[in-house]
């Protein structure tokens, strides 16, 4: 076991190295994403549900300058790891009608604001993509690769591709927490469902790693108490919502656990985990070492920390978006998911478990 260990630590050191010389110059590989509005870059553009951001003030950052779809000012996660990665453009989203010819090679956009883990969060959404569906939607976009460049071809690119998923918060804000005495939360006690929605999980990244995914980024929920929109619903001064902190304090050390034990079962390390947790926590407990003059009022909304409702034309919205840790009530700023984003390609083991992306990357260049 020592000498496993060993062996181990010595592939993380010259994946460091790799990760200097190698990664600047690795080709593009394709990037697939699955999760939540925190990934979502259009998607539920097409679809009927009122968990959209087509309209201003979204995208007022974005290179056009117009809504995308994307929960953001301007970038979100995904695009950003796309320029890390040498992508020539973010994936589409999955509905785009553009997604089509050489632009699939790029990979797909799965995404859809408002799903969770389980089948019955963001009912309150209507028409969405849940994590299910956009498994098949996967599958379904193998078949028409397939189409273009043959069944092999597809099944190397999608077992070298990267996969990003982004899942879980809104098991608790928009399923357990929704209401008082929700469904869920008459079923079940917090640390019940906790380990309920692990396994849960656990059964869809299976199902993801049987589609072929073998580079999978696995992130965490954010400090969950910690958003304007908690601060001004359930949070006492200006304090982060104890009772969502201790959900976010349950369920990200039991992720981990569970990529490990898949990680272990396969016999290889699928899955990386992001502890986006901390990532947030850094700049919401000292935002000023960032750059932010605030992490507890939102750049656009209303009402206290401008954390009530949906960000509108007609909401309050921030001269210089680069000065607030959140864009909206729930989703960071761009500045702030490219914090995110520097610390998922090479931030330390406090952040990235059991190596962040940089180095996966380079090592897989190394072995090829």
């Amino acid at each position: 076991m020592a000498a496993a260990s060993s062996n181990f630590s010595t592939w993380i050191v010259l994946g460091l190295v790799f990760a200097l010389i190698v990664a600047p110059q690795a080709e593009a590989r394709a990037f697939f994403v699955f999760g939540d509005s925190l990934v979502d870059v259009g998607n539920n553009n097409y679809l009927a549900t009122i968990a959209r951001a087509d309209a201003p003030p979204y995208g007022i950052d974005y290179p056009t300058h117009r809504p995308t779809g994307r929960f953001s000012n301007g970038l979100n996660i995904p695009d950003i790891i796309s320029e890390q990665i040498g992508q020539p453009e973010s994936p589409l989203p999955y509905l785009s009608p553009e997604l089509t010819g050489e632009r699939l090679l790029n990979g797909a956009n799965f995404a859809s604001a408002g799903i969770g883990i389980l089948n019955d969060t963001g009912i309150q959404f209507l028409n969405i993509i849940r994590l299910f569906r956009q498994l098949h939607c996967f599958e379904e976009y193998q078949h028409r690769v397939s189409a273009l460049i043959g069944v092999q071809n597809t099944k190397q690119l999608v077992n070298k591709a990267l996969v990003l998923i982004t899942v879980g918060g809104n098991d608790f804000v928009n399923n357990y927490y929704l209401v008082p005495f929700s469904a869920r939360s008459r079923q079940y006690p917090l640390p019940e469902y906790v380990k309920y929605l692990i396994s849960e999980y656990k059964k869809q990244l299976k199902r993801l790693y049987e589609l072929g995914a073998r580079q999978v980024l696995v992130t965490g929920t954010g400090p969950l108490g910690c958003v304007p929109a908690e601060l001004a619903m359930r949070g006492t001064d200006g304090e982060c919502s104890a009772e969502l902190q201790r959900a976010a304090a349950l369920y990200n050390p039991q992720l981990v656990q569970m990529l490990q034990e898949l990680n272990r079962e396969i016999g290889e390390t699928i899955f990386i985990g992001a502890n986006t947790q901390q990532m947030h926590m850094d700049f919401v407990s000292d935002p000023q070492a960032y750059g932010f003059v605030t992490s507890k009022i939102a750049c656009c909304g209303q009402g206290p920390y401008n954390g009530l409702g949906l960000c509108t034309a007609l909401s309050n919205l921030c001269p210089n978006r680069d000065l607030y840790a959140f864009w909206d009530p729930f989703h960071p700023s761009e500045k702030a998911n490219r914090i995110i984003v520097q610390q998922i390609m090479r931030g330390s083991t406090k952040y990235m478990n059991p190596m962040n992306l940089s180095t996966v990357l380079a090592l897989d260049q190394s072995m090829t």
